[in-house]
This record gives C-alpha cells, sequence and structure tokens, in this order.
C-alpha cells in the first residue's frame, strides 16, 4: 500500500467514515480509502482531527509529523502492536557485546557490499569512466577483523568517503557534487540525498515500533536521546541499492535541475521547491513500490516490503532463532 503525503499547506486531514479527507478551504484536493493506505506523512503546517488519529489507530496505520522541508519532527503511533518479549530479548541482547559487535559486522558487510555492487552495475553501462573499488574492497576485508564497533565505524567511514568519491562521478548531470555533505544539505544532490535517507529512516522506524521493538535501542550506532538508533542500523545496507540508486537514476535521467531547488537563507541548506517536492513522492513511491524478485525467499518483492523482511529477520536474530543476513540486491 501507498504512502499519504500531504504537504499543501492550511490544507486540514479529516475523516468521513473509513475514508480521509484533504481539504483547503472548501475544495477537497484528496478522499481515500483508510484501507488503501500504509502510513500518512504530514508536511509543515496541515491541520488534522482527533478523529482522524482514532481512524488511524484502528487500522493500525502510523503518522508522521515532519517540517515543510522533510525534517522528522516525531511520530503518533497506536500502542496495539507492541512485542514485550521481543523488547525484553532486544535489552537483553544490547548488553551483548559480542552479539552486537557480530550483528554490527553483518550490517556494515551490507553497506560496503551493496555500494560495491552499484559501482560495478554503474561500470557495466559506462565502461569509459574510471571508477576507483579497491579501497572498497580493502575495507570489506577489514571488516571481519574488527575487534571493536569503533574499529568498524572507522573502517565504514573510510570506505564511504571513497564510495561518495565514485558516486560524484557516476554523476551524470550538470549538478555539481563534490562529496557528502548534510547539516545542512548545501547543493541539489545533497539534498536530495538527505530527503531520501529521511524517508527511508523514517519508513524503517515505523515500522519497527509496529513490530513491537524499542526504536530507540540500537546495536551498531550509539544510543541517542531522542533518536530512532534502530532504524540508523538498518538503514545502513539499504543506503547504496536504493537511496542512492534511485538519486543516480531521477539525476541522470534529468527529472530534476537546478531550478527545483531554492536555498534557505537561514541555514544555507538547499531545499526542493513545492511542486517540485510533490513530484518527488511521486517517484519516490514508484520506486520503494517497484516489483522485483527477492535475492534470498526469490518471491516477487518491493522495496518496502524488504524493510518488513530485514526488520522480522532481526527479530528472529535477537529471539536467538536464526542468523541475521543484510540485504543484498542483486
Amino acid at each position: 500500500m501507498p504512502n499519504l503525503y500531504i504537504t499543501e499547506q492550511n490544507s486540514v486531514l479529516r475523516k468521513s467514515g473509513e475514508r480521509l479527507i484533504v481539504q483547503k478551504d472548501d475544495e477537497i484536493l484528496l478522499d481515500v480509502k483508510c484501507r488503501n493506505v500504509e502510513a500518512v506523512l504530514i508536511f509543515g503546517n496541515v491541520q488534522f482531527t482527533t478523529q482522524v488519529v482514532h481512524e488511524l489507530f484502528q487500522h493500525g496505520i502510523e503518522m508522521a509529523i515532519l517540517t515543510r522541508t522533510g525534517k522528522l519532527v516525531g511520530q503518533i503511533t497506536s500502542i496495539a502492536t507492541k512485542n514485550i518479549e521481543l523488547r525484553l530479548n532486544q535489552f537483553e541482547k544490547y548488553r551483548d557485546d559480542n552479539f552486537k559487535l557480530l550483528l554490527s559486522k553483518q550490517l556494515v558487510t551490507g553497506k560496503i557490499n551493496n555500494s560495491i555492487d552499484l559501482i560495478k552495475q554503474f561500470s557495466y553501462n559506462h565502461p569509459e569512466i574510471e571508477l576507483e573499488k579497491d579501497a572498497l574492497k580493502r575495507a570489506m576485508g577489514n571488516v571481519e577483523s574488527a575487534k571493536s564497533i569503533n574499529e568498524l565505524m572507522g573502517i565504514e567511514g573510510i570506505a564511504a568517503k571513497n564510495y561518495f568519491n565514485a558516486f560524484g562521478k557516476m554523476l551524470l548531470s550538470d549538478l555539481n557534487f563534490t562529496g557528502r555533505k548534510k547539516h545542512p544539505s548545501t547543493d541539489p544532490v545533497n539534498a536530495l540525498l538527505s530527503l531520501t535517507y529521511t524517508m527511508i529512516f523514517n519508513e524503517i522506524s515505523t515500522l519497527l515500533d509496529g513490530l513491537g521493538f524499542d526504536p530507540y535501542l540500537s546495536y551498531y550506532h550509539s544510543v541517542d536521546y531522542g533518536r530512532a538508533s534502530l532504524a540508523s542500523d538498518l538503514i545502513e545496507e539499504f543506503r547504496a541499492p536504493i537511496a542512492d540508486r534511485f538519486i543516480l537514476n531521477i539525476l541522470n535521467n534529468n527529472v530534476f535541475g537546478e531550478e527545483d531547488f531554492y536555498p534557505n537563507p537561514k541555514d544555507g541548506a538547499v531545499y526542493l521547491k513545492r511542486e517540485s517536492l510533490k513530484r518527488y513522492f511521486a517517484e519516490y513511491e514508484e520506486m520503494i513500490n517497484r516489483n522485483f524478485t527477492h535475492p534470498v525467499t526469490k518471491e516477487n518483492t518491493s522495496y518496502r516490503k524488504c524493510f518488513r523482511i530485514q526488520a522480522e529477520s532481526l527479530a528472529v536474530c535477537i529471539n536467538d532463532k536464526g542468523a541475521y543476513v543484510s540485504f543484498k540486491q542483486e
């Protein structure tokens, strides 16, 4: 099911029966059945009624509140799907340093593997562009011998730096990219990367909460007040095959250009304009729901379903019923 993105400023989300209505003044902008919605994402100055929240809870639909520019503010979630046994085991495993290191190695292995594969696939179609993969392969070789999570993070950091050097060469558009920059993202490419990472992070965080995890208790990333760090763990293996591939596709096909962005003088960040943001959501939904064969289960699936598969795999691992294997795009 698709997500519902509400970006029209000063609009109101209300309910009628089991339908969600988006209205501005006297005009109905959207009318959709609750059962056809996976999650509701509200951007900026959008009002909603308590009746809507009750309806979402009854259908197990979570709501995310974001700033107009896409920064996650918070989530509204039902208490119906909490799994106390999973949470108890999750906290117990947090005290197991060996478990944390082994799981973290799987997450970093997945991230670097998928980064290498994205470069390989691009090189196959563009042999004229020389892309460096050896540094990433060396980093991969060092993962298994890492003795601590801090050492593992150092290895990942080196791999990421080399990966984004290659990423810049894979960009065939006229947009400038000199490396990964965040807080703030000062150019269109980084703005799209940050937005897409936020979108996936929010999906994973909402999913983890719905499955009964404590999203704030992580194993690889440090626990930090107010941050759903477990989603930070799981997003790592999805960055290259989903987010980065998506950005390369829409930019190399000139879906967005310099004219789609505007600078914010307050923080120096660059953001998509309102109409461009709507187009972005359409492109994102098409990508995240595109069907393909899962590399492990061999079933017809989508990237959105893969988030659930990996989260469920993590639950199995935490409950000592199987090993966690990172997602790998084929």
